[in-house]
C-alpha cells in the first residue's frame, strides 16, 4: 500500500475513465516506490527539475521562484527569488574552486528576459543579466571549454563571469528552442523546422575569446522540432511535431536513419482525407527523447517506443501507455522506463524479451501502426526475415504512482534515494523505496535505544 507521509492525496482528475491502457492492481510487487513526500512551496505550475548533486535538486516554474531540496530528507534548502515571470529554463553549473572541490550553480532564464546565475551553497544570487532582447528559452553548459550557451532569438556564449563573449545575428522570431553538445566545438539549435549546426572557434583576441559560426542548416523535418537526445560521440537524434524521427551522425550531420509520418495524406496520396482528419497532431508530437547506446526512446503522443539504433526500427512499442500525452520518459539501469503524462500518472515498465514470435511483425515505423503505411510486400519480407532472427521485445507494466492531480511535467531519477516529479498541482513529490525507509528507520530507532541504554538482550 501507499504511505502519505506528508500532506495529502488527491485521486488524479481524468483517471477514473480507463480508454485502452493498461492497468495494474493494488498489488505492485515490482514496484519498490510505496512511500511518498509531498514538497509544498511553489505557488503555480512546477515545470523543471534539475539535479545538482548526489542528493540535492533544484525546482523551477511558472510562479518564477527557484527552489532547491535535499532528496533524502524533503527538506527545503533555499527559496531563491530573483526573476519576475515564469521561468523558461534551468541548467547546473559546476566549477572547480581553491580546494579542488566543485563549485555547484545554476542558471535560470526567465520570461523577464534575463539569466540569473545562482550559488547552491549560499542561496545567493552570482549576478544576473538583463541583456537579452527576448525571453531565453534553453541554456547549455559546455563544461569542456567553460563556457555556457542561451538560446532565444540568438545564440549567445558567456564564460563564468557572465562577460558576453559572442552572439549571433537575429535568428528568427521563434528562436532557439533547444541546444545540444556535439563533437569538435559544435552545438545542435532546434529553430523551428530548421537544425542549425553551430560551431566555436578561437577568437583572435584573447585567450578566453571565441567566435560562434553557422556552419550547417538541416532541413529534413516538416515539422517543428520538439525534442533533440544527444546518444554519444557519434550519434545524435531529433523528433518532431508531426511524429518524424531522425537518428544524425554527429560528426557530418547526415541522416542515418528516419521514421516519418506516413498517415498524411500529403505524404501519401493514397490516404483517405478522414485518416488524415482523424489523427490530432498531438497524437504524433514526438515530446521527449531519451537514448542509451542500443536505444532511443521516444515519448510519443500517448505511447512510448523503443527505437534499436543498429537495427534501424522499432523493437518494442506501448502504443496507449498513458491516458494523455506523454511529458517525459527515461531509461532506468536495470533495463527499466519511467514515462509521466498529462493524465498526472508516472508509470513503470520494464523492457522484456518475448518468448515466441507475435503473430504480427512489430511496426517499423512509429505510425505503420495505425495501418495507414504503404505496402511494400519486398520491406515487408526483409522486415520478417529479419524479426526471425533477432529477439523481439515487450513493454510490461511494472508500477503506477498515483499521487499527482495533474499533469506530471517531469522526474528526476536518483537511485537509492528514491525518484522525485513535479506538477501542474504546485506539488513536487518525492517517491521512496518503502522497504529501504522501513529499515532505515528501524535501524535509527535501533541505535537510539542503544545510546539510551534501553535496549536489554535476553538471556
Amino acid at each position: 500500500m501507499l504511505r502519505w507521509l506528508i500532506g495529502g492525496g488527491r485521486e488524479p482528475q481524468g483517471l477514473a475513465e480507463k480508454s485502452s491502457v493498461q492497468t495494474i492492481g493494488e498489488e505492485q510487487i515490482q514496484n519498490p516506490y510505496t512511500e511518498l513526500l509531498v514538497l509544498k512551496g511553489h505557488q503555480d505550475i512546477v515545470r523543471f527539475l534539475v539535479q545538482i548533486d548526489d542528493c540535492r535538486f533544484a525546482s523551477a516554474g511558472d510562479d518564477g521562484i527557484v527552489f532547491l531540496w535535499n532528496a533524502q530528507t524533503g527538506e527545503k534548502l533555499f527559496e531563491l527569488h530573483g526573476h519576475t515571470q515564469k521561468i523558461t529554463a534551468i541548467a547546473p553549473f559546476s566549477l572547480p574552486d581553491a580546494s579542488e572541490e566543485k563549485k555547484h550553480l545554476i542558471l535560470t532564464a526567465s520570461a523577464d528576459r534575463t539569466v540569473i546565475v545562482w550559488d547552491c551553497t549560499s542561496g545567493r544570487q552570482v549576478q544576473k543579466v538583463s541583456c537579452f532582447h527576448s525571453t531565453v528559452k534553453c541554456l547549455t553548459v559546455l563544461q569542456r571549454l567553460d563556457v555556457w550557451l542561451s538560446g532565444g532569438s540568438d545564440l549567445c556564449v558567456w564564460n563564468r563571469k557572465l562577460d558576453l563573449l559572442c552572439k549571433t545575428s537575429h535568428l528568427t522570431d521563434a528562436g532557439i528552442s533547444a541546444l545540444i553538445e556535439l563533437p569538435k566545438n559544435c552545438v545542435a539549435a532546434a529553430v523551428g523546422k530548421e537544425l542549425i549546426i553551430f560551431r566555436l572557434v578561437p577568437s583572435n583576441y584573447g585567450s578566453e575569446g571565441w567566435n560562434v559560426l553557422e556552419v550547417k542548416r538541416l532541413v529534413d523535418h516538416q515539422d517543428n522540432i520538439l525534442s533533440l537526445v544527444s546518444v554519444n560521440d557519434l550519434t545524435f537524434a531529433t523528433g518532431s511535431h508531426v511524429g518524424e524521427l531522425i537518428v544524425w551522425d554527429a560528426l557530418d550531420w547526415t541522416e542515418q536513419a528516419s521514421e516519418c509520418n506516413f498517415w498524411d495524406s500529403s505524404v501519401n496520396p493514397g490516404a483517405q482525407t478522414e485518416i488524415k482528419l482523424s489523427q490530432s497532431p498531438n497524437e504524433t508530437c514526438v515530446q521527449h527523447l531519451t537514448s542509451d547506446e542500443e536505444c532511443v526512446f521516444a515519448a510519443v503522443g500517448k505511447g512510448i517506443y523503443v527505437y534499436n539504433l543498429q537495427m534501424k526500427r522499432v523493437i518494442a512499442c506501448q502504443r496507449t501507455a498513458h491516458d494523455s500525452s506523454v511529458l517525459h520518459i527515461e531509461k532506468l539501469p536495470n533495463r527499466q522506463l519511467i514515462s509521466c503524462s498529462e493524465d498526472g500518472s508516472v508509470r513503470i515498465w520494464e523492457l522484456r524479451e518475448k518468448q515466441q514470435l507475435p503473430p504480427e511483425p512489430v511496426p517499423t515505423g512509429f505510425f505503420n501502426m495505425w495501418g495507414f503505411g504503404r505496402a511494400n510486400k519486398q520491406a515487408n519480407q526483409a522486415a520478417k526475415k529479419m524479426q526471425e532472427n533477432t529477439p523481439m521485445y515487450f513493454l510490461e507494466l511494472v508500477g503506477d504512482l498515483i499521487g499527482h492531480s495533474s499533469a506530471v511535467q517531469m522526474f528526476l531519477y536518483f537511485g537509492e534515494l528514491g525518484l522525485a516529479t513535479c506538477s501542474a498541482d504546485h506539488l513536487i513529490i518525492l517517491w521512496k523505496d518503502g522497504a529501504r525507509e522501513s529499515r532505515l528507520r528501524s535501524l535509527t530507532l535501533f541505535q537510539k535505544l542503544s545510546q539510551n541504554g534501553d535496549l536489554q538482550l535476553g538471556s
